[in-house]
């Protein structure tokens, strides 16, 4: 497995800078709201990936995550069914965030 992306976008809704009505495409806060979903809940061992928030660029067919999400999932967000699936992936060590990150999918929705 390799990563289409790997390196975070301009406007990544996990950057504390990022407005999240500036991220391109059409944003829409009741579809970033559902991405609720993607969040491994804390305390629960979920060994299996079932959805994963995809970057704002994707078209939906190329398995392009997002990489504020892999970062936040991999890291605090401790997705143990994602660690398990990143081992193989090839170009995971190419990961790259820049700027401050939010730490809660809830601090990446609007105000």
């Amino acid at each position: 497995m390799k990563l289409t992306r790997t390196k975070q976008c301009a406007k990544c809704p996990w950057k504390v800078s990022t407005n999240p009505h500036d991220i391109p495409d059409g944003y829409c806060e009741i579809k970033h709201a559902n991405l609720k979903d993607t969040i491994a809940e804390e305390g629960v061992l979920n060994l299996t990936v079932l959805k994963a928030m995809a970057c704002h660029h994707s078209t939906g067919n190329d398995n392009m995550y997002c990489v504020g999400w892999l970062n936040q999932q991999l890291g605090v967000g401790n997705n143990i069914g994602l660690r398990i699936r990143m081992i193989k992936c090839e170009n995971i060590n190419e990961l790259k965030v820049y700027g401050k990150q939010h730490q809660r999918f809830e601090d990446t929705l609007p105000k």
